[in-house]
């Protein structure tokens, strides 16, 4: 199992205005399955190309182990890249693409042979080694590169939107071989994808890139209830987002005076809480009046809009909770103290 280390890693592509990173800095535990995340542009394949040895940093270092990697050339440092597309070569059949990385190792053929067999059953194709790219599946093809990669018994594996052709059933499919393969074999992987419900079922960690700079590095559920800042909040479908102030344990904001979880700093600052985390009816502590405005039916949930003054809240209730409730209804609400969160300003 290998750390992965990234330090101060930057890079500015020719004729940008910008750099793709700026000054990266990730500590990756051997094992794990790290999700890097963002939206397209961020840098997040350029993170894994630096890893690869497809290409160098202006600044920083990564490390395996420790150890720099920086002078190792891309084929003997031991990380694999899986893209998109599976890039299959068409004129081998399954088994042969699979076993590639092998015979390239001078490895004997009854070996390479068997090894082949074990992958191939290890990702759901076996008895297809005959068959050509061209008359496997998208999702065949899926598997059949993480076989490709994983055969060679990489140090780290790094996986670049590896479902992103892929239709939602056979997305799921995969990530949850994808998962399972990684936990089987116990190998560092970086997964990148730009869809953060992809990276929270997948991944124990997820670091956040936005504009080449790291936003959050953190277990998924923290995006959701700990985000380090409002962009980070955004970025997660986070809609309530007030300003205010903090004293003595208490916000003052545009709901009012609510009581906080203990922790937070006196100061200025922008408090958030899911929708989710809304409940109907009063309660000891922070209860608030406000006036539906809107209601949107999305199957597991209903989506409500609220509006106290001038100010807009969302709530997201079970359908049967917010099956009688109607635009113009006066809903009295409750914000547990421990749905609460407050960023910086």
């Amino acid at each position: 199992m290998t750390r992965l280390t990234l330090s101060a890693l930057g890079l500015t592509y020719p004729g940008a205005a910008r750099p793709a990173l700026d000054r990266l800095t990730l500590d990756l535990p051997g094992g794990g399955l790290t999700a890097l995340l963002g939206p397209s542009g961020c840098g997040k394949t350029t993170v894994l190309k630096l890893v690869a040895g497809l290409l160098s940093p202006d600044t920083g270092d990564i490390a395996f182990d420790g150890r720099s990697v920086l002078s190792d050339r891309a084929e003997t440092r031991g990380a694999v890249m899986v893209f998109q597309n599976a890039l299959l070569f068409p004129h081998m059949t399954l088994a042969e693409n699979v076993g590639f990385g092998l015979r390239m190792r001078g490895l004997p053929a009854a070996e390479t042979a068997a090894r082949v067999d074990a992958m191939l059953d290890l990702v759901r194709l076996p008895g297809l080694g005959r068959r050509r790219p061209s008359e496997l599946s998208g999702g065949q093809q899926g598997r059949a590169a993480l076989a490709r990669a994983l055969i060679v018994q990489p140090k780290v594996l790094l996986l670049d939107e590896p479902l992103a052709n892929l239709d939602a059933h056979l997305r799921g499919e995969m990530r949850d071989l994808i998962r399972m393969v990684q936990k089987d074999l116990g190998i560092t992987t970086v997964f990148v994808t730009h869809d953060q419900e992809e990276a929270v079922a997948i991944a124990d960690r997820i670091a956040l890139l936005i504009g080449g700079q790291l936003r959050q590095y953190d277990r998924p559920e923290a995006f959701y209830r700990r985000p380090a800042d409002a962009g980070v909040a955004a970025f997660f479908g986070g809609r309530n987002i007030l300003p205010g102030i903090v004293a003595d344990g208490v916000f003052d904001g545009p709901l009012g005076r609510l009581t906080l979880p203990a922790g937070f700093p006196s100061g200025p600052g922008l408090l958030t809480f899911r929708p989710e985390t809304v409940r109907l009816g009063p309660a000891p502590l922070n209860t608030v009046e406000a006036v539906v405005t809107g209601r949107l039916y999305l199957g597991t949930l209903t989506r409500l809009t609220l509006a106290l003054g001038e100010t807009r809240i969302e709530a997201a209730l079970a359908p049967d909770l917010a099956e009688a409730v109607a635009p113009g209804d006066t809903l009295t609400l409750n914000l547990p103290p421990a749905s609460l969160w407050v960023m910086p300003p």
